[in-house]
């Protein structure tokens, strides 16, 4: 039987998907917590929902389906707003605390992968058992970048313009490294995908704060809907690029 691989493939495509699905997910988070006043941990509550959904939908597939894909990361990009500011915010452990709490999250959900398995390979995805090892790291990844973009902007006091401009050169560090040197693509994979989530996040704060703190002034909504119309072509993209490959 011929086994049918769950997940996307790591192109350029799918990081320009990963940069805007979390900026979707930061300006959505924040228009669900703040905008509507629903506070973080009820913010919680909602996306946890919007998140078990998804992954539930995205496991009973039987192969990679990108609306049902993306729609995850949106989920986890956007539970991972609200999990790094209720830490920070409610339990006030702060954003440096919680990196740490993420990072030992991450590290011990990839510990655990590897122990099964053997590698950490992201890229095909089979297994029932790897694919959720493979959606808690994510959801790890996008928690753990949203909090340390806030510690960028609320703790070392950089505009948004400049952390982003500070994660951007870590990740193109990360593909010089990745095309220069023999350093494991999925280690350099990894770090790629948590530092994606600060680009992504600073880049959502620059488009909706107002402008007396450095944004555009668009607000969350407003932004929310920006992300979510470049997104969803580049997933028409995306199905398009799947209907055309051979069987």
């Amino acid at each position: 039987m011929k086994t049918i691989n769950k997940v996307a493939s790591v192109t350029l495509l799918f990081w320009l998907m990963k940069i805007t699905a979390t900026t979707l997910g930061e300006t959505f988070g924040d228009f669900i917590s703040m905008t509507l006043n629903l506070g973080y941990t009820m913010g919680i509550l909602v996306t946890l929902c919007l998140f078990i959904i998804t992954i539930s939908i995205q496991l009973t597939v039987k192969q990679y389906i990108p609306i049902v894909y993306w729609l995850v990361i949106i989920g986890t990009t956007t539970l991972g707003t609200e999990i790094s500011d209720f830490i920070d915010r409610t339990l006030k452990a702060g954003y440096l605390a919680g990196s740490l709490i993420l990072v030992a999250g991450l590290l011990t959900t990839l510990f655990l992968w590897y122990r099964k398995y053997k590698n950490l390979e992201v890229y095909p995805v089979f297994e029932r058992s790897k694919e959720i090892y493979y959606w808690i790291s994510i959801l790890f990844s996008n928690s753990l970048g949203t909090a340390f973009g806030d510690f960028l902007s609320d703790n070392l006091g950089l505009s948004y313009l400049t952390g982003a401009w500070v994660t951007g050169i870590i990740i193109l560090v990360v593909v010089l490294l990745h095309y220069h040197t023999k350093i494991n693509h999925v280690l350099l994979f990894w770090i790629a995908f948590v530092f994606t989530r600060p680009f992504g996040a600073t880049f959502g704060d620059f488009l909706a704060k107002p402008l007396s703190k450095g944004g555009l002034d668009l607000g969350t909504l407003n932004a929310s809907l920006v992300s979510l119309g470049l997104l969803l072509f580049m997933i028409f993209i995306s199905h398009k690029k799947q209907e055309n490959k051979p069987l």
